[in-house]
């Protein structure tokens, strides 16, 4: 099980409360990943960095340390989505990033493993079209991916790391310039390129 420790004075940490009460916190409060069985099951993980003053021992929110979205002026962390997807019955492993978007300003775009084979042509879109429902009905219908993108895996780093710069750049359709070398799968790119 993991640790939760206090952190020293000027020194900055996550953001995890203690003694959250449902009446609180009355939307997350169901939502497993707001309350990791990592750290017990009770404490808090608000996804916020924060910093603890040395003089007063108060807490400064730096705000998120995850990835978050602005999609139609409602702000979500790319972890919610990303728990809400691999909740589904279906999913073993999602990544998501944004891309620009002329409507919403900023897209919601899913890299999804499933559990199985890796599905194509309408079999694809019948899926997608579940998991935004799923994710619609997790958080709400504006956390629903515009792009779902299913791959035999998520181009990671021979250390396991996924490398979410590429994800970006594969959202928004532009040519990979990046370093590859560390891929672990070079070839997944390519599987990664088509939306449904």
């Amino acid at each position: 099980m993991a640790r939760a420790s206090t952190v020293s004075p000027g020194s900055r940490g996550r953001g995890v409360l203690q003694h959250c009460r449902p009446r609180i916190l009355a939307a997350p409060w169901r939502l497993f990943f707001y309350f990791p069985e990592e750290l017990g099951g009770k404490l808090y993980l608000a996804g916020d960095g924060s910093i603890r003053d040395k003089d007063t021992g108060y807490f400064t929110i730096m705000g998120r340390i995850d990835d978050v979205l602005n999609v139609s002026g409602h702000r979500m962390g790319t972890m919610e989505i990303e728990s809400a997807l691999v909740a589904n019955p279906l999913v073993a492993e999602a990544a998501v990033v944004g891309r620009p978007d002329d409507m919403t300003g900023e897209a919601i775009c899913a890299f999804v493993v499933l559990k199985r084979s890796r599905p194509s042509g309408d079999e694809a879109v019948k899926i997608a079209t579940e998991l935004r429902n799923w994710v619609g009905k997790e958080i709400g219908p504006i956390a629903k991916p515009k792009d779902i993108r299913f791959g035999d895996n998520l181009p990671k780093t021979r250390s396991g790391k996924i490398m979410r710069r590429l994800l970006r750049s594969l959202a928004r359709g532009e040519e990979i310039t990046q370093d590859t070398s560390t891929l672990e799968n070079p070839a997944i790119l390519a599987q990664l390129g088509q939306a449904r």
